[in-house]
């Protein structure tokens, strides 16, 4: 299986950059990882530019990947040994490739949120989209730790 994670935009935040490149770092142990940047559009019409920037993550979804996409509206909240339960259960069922999508600072188009397979939660609180490629990064190397029986997890 592979995990590619796609967002909008960059991490323009050093340190939170750091943050998520050392979890993907780890996370690599265990898994083919991807992390796909899509540029940010720049049009003052925030709709236009909502619909351009779903486009572009349309794009760089493979049209078999199973896409989770982040969402604090989403219906699904993993703990994570749910997570870790989730990730197994795609392995067992041969998923070739999972795709995280996180939206940028604008969000995300209605035609993204209808393609998406998980519309996953991380939290009730509204998180900047940096803080939250950093979490999904950080949850998926805990999963991996946590089927593994390591003690990163504790």
């Amino acid at each position: 299986m592979r995990l590619r994670l796609i967002w909008t935009g960059k991490t323009r935040n050093e340190h939170l950059r750091a943050l998520a490149d050392d979890y993907l770092k780890r996370l690599s142990r265990f898994v083919r990882c991807e992390v796909v940047e899509l540029r940010e559009c720049t049009a003052a019409d925030e709709r236009a530019c909502l619909e351009e920037e779903g486009k572009r993550i349309l794009g760089a979804l493979a049209s078999d990947a199973l896409a989770v996409l982040l969402d604090v509206g989403g219906p699904t909240r993993w703990s994570s040994e749910e997570l870790a339960a989730q990730v197994e259960g795609w392995q067992g069922r041969s998923v070739k490739e999972v795709a995280f999508v996180v939206g940028g600072h604008l969000g995300i188009s209605d035609e993204v949120r209808r393609r998406a397979d998980v519309r996953w939660s991380l939290s009730p609180l509204t998180l900047t989209h940096e803080m939250a490629r950093v979490l999904v990064a950080e949850q998926l190397y805990r999963a991996y730790t946590i089927t593994r029986g390591l003690p990163y997890q504790k």
